[in-house]
């Protein structure tokens, strides 16, 4: 058995020659043509969504054949610096099969003439790549190793292109929530800690903070309890800086915080927007 892989969809052509020797002993040879088209038995369309700081990819894979096919692996290759998970259904199966279950997978099943399975992957940067400086446009995700059998246990093998997600938006400083308070009762001061990063291969600072007060005071529910502006050192390339902010909250309920600013004075540059906390305001 002679097998041989073909990358190339379209028409193609098998040359098989024999070899033989006539009466007189000259060697001759017999060609013989074999055409033959090539299409391809899957298909697979992707969906990359961005929630916050996790990225999905959806995978759905559909059986263009007149047979059904028996996967054997969908495996997704993540690119550098990203890892990847794949998330499945709830298993109600109970949990002294759940380990022999892991070692004997049953392959996925798609039926003939259209089936679909999709499969979904969470994605994150890996720790040793959110420390590295993110380059505008590095949007390469990872690609997906997909191989199966027919009803006869014949292989067959596909490896996707790189597949795309959204252009990284690179950020100079980000900003995030260390610590809240669990409870946070009405016109009592509280405090949240907040963590600024520099994300740039520079120094960056010193920085003023405050609250933005685009909203009415009737509007704004969460408010600066004490100095209005805060100034911070200067933080160094690819390091991070911890610091306070006094808040007092005059609306009960579920509330937001929002409006934190950040003001580098030496490169007169302002970032807004960096984060949005929601907090549930108690009133007894």
């Amino acid at each position: 058995i002679v097998e041989h892989d073909v990358k190339e969809l379209g028409a193609h052509t098998l040359v098989c020659t024999a070899l033989y020797s006539d009466n007189d002993g000259e060697r001759k040879y017999l060609p013989q043509y074999f055409k033959f088209m090539v299409a391809n038995p899957l298909s697979v369309r992707t969906k990359v969504r961005v929630v916050k700081e996790t990225t999905f990819l959806e995978a759905s894979i559909e059986n263009h054949t007149k047979s059904n096919l028996f996967m054997d692996q969908v495996d997704f290759e993540p690119a550098q610096h990203w890892s990847a998970t794949v998330l499945r259904g709830v298993d109600h199966q109970p949990e002294s099969k759940q380990p022999m279950s892991d070692v004997f997978k049953p392959p996925v099943l798609l039926r003939s003439g259209g089936g679909v399975h999709n499969f979904l992957y969470q994605l994150k940067l890996s720790s040793d790549g959110s420390s590295l400086p993110k380059v505008e446009g590095s949007n390469v995700l990872g690609k997906l190793q997909i191989t199966w059998r027919t009803n006869l246990g014949e292989p067959g093998r596909l490896q996707t292109q790189q597949i795309l997600g959204s252009p990284i938006a690179r950020k100079d400083i980000e900003l995030r929530a260390v610590e809240v308070p669990s409870i946070i009762m009405l016109e009592k001061p509280f405090v949240v800690r907040l963590n600024l990063a520099n994300q740039t291969d520079r120094l960056l600072g010193p920085f003023e903070v405050w609250v933005s007060q685009s909203e009415s005071l009737d509007e704004k529910a969460v408010m600066v309890n004490g100095l209005l502006t805060m100034h911070l050192a200067q933080v160094e390339a690819f390091s991070s800086s911890e610091f306070q902010l006094n808040l007092i909250a005059v609306k009960h309920g579920v509330q937001k915080i929002t409006g934190i600013t950040v003001f580098d004075t030496r490169e007169k540059k302002t970032y807004d927007s960096l984060l949005e906390l929601e907090v549930f305001i108690d009133s007894q």
